[in-house]
């Protein structure tokens, strides 16, 4: 890792991962100079307590990086993988400083913005890293109703594509026998047909 340009880490669960999460990832760490995309898919989502059509972590992993293999913009960190518990990403944030990274930079959707506070101890992690807000083109922010100390993030939004593709719909139109061709790269779809996720 070049320290100087460091990457812009992207967390989630990715479940699968898809067009929109590539893109939209790509066009914020472009516009503000990083050097890539760390993309770190989750084990354990805290947030997610319903995990019925959560894919087993080391699928989602493997889909990652099927999706970006070749494409030396974007890297597939298997960090929280190694770990047991819940996957807080105060906790990524200090394991990638000790591994040497001086600035983590953590790329968030807008639409996780009003659920920050909620987060695992979430004053913590925008004290260690530099959070960048990604959003939609004419997102709305509601910053009344974070705090104060939120309110120094409405300089870190970066606007990114409209892309209406999530992995909610993905899953459905698998689960419905739906092909899911060009929202996803075609070697996910490979991997999601041959191991017969989201069935």
């Amino acid at each position: 890792m070049n320290t100087q340009m460091p990457r812009l880490c992207f967390g989630g669960s990715f479940n699968p991962i898809h067009h929109g999460h590539l893109l939209c990832a790509r066009a914020a760490a472009e516009r503000l100079g990083f050097e890539g995309v760390l993309l770190i898919p989750t084990a354990q989502p805290p947030h997610k307590p319903d995990q019925t059509q959560l894919a087993e972590a080391k699928d989602r992993l493997e889909m990652c990086r099927l999706a970006v293999a070749g494409d030396n913009f974007f890297s597939v960190s298997d960090l929280e993988m190694t770990r047991s518990g819940p996957s807080y990403t105060l906790d990524t944030i200090r394991q990638l400083k000790s591994n040497g990274w001086g600035t983590v930079s953590w790329l968030i959707g807008a639409d996780m913005l009003n659920y920050l506070p909620k987060w695992h101890r979430p004053l913590e992690i925008i004290q260690e890293a530099n959070l960048v807000v990604m959003a939609r083109p004419g997102w709305q922010f509601d910053w009344g109703k974070l705090g104060s100390p939120y309110q120094n993030l409405r300089q870190n939004v970066v606007e990114a594509p409209l892309i209406d593709i999530s992995a909610t719909a993905c899953r459905g139109r698998v689960a419905a026998g739906l092909s899911i061709a060009y929202l996803t790269p075609p070697a996910v779809c490979q991997y999601i047909a041959d191991n017969g996720l989201y069935r």
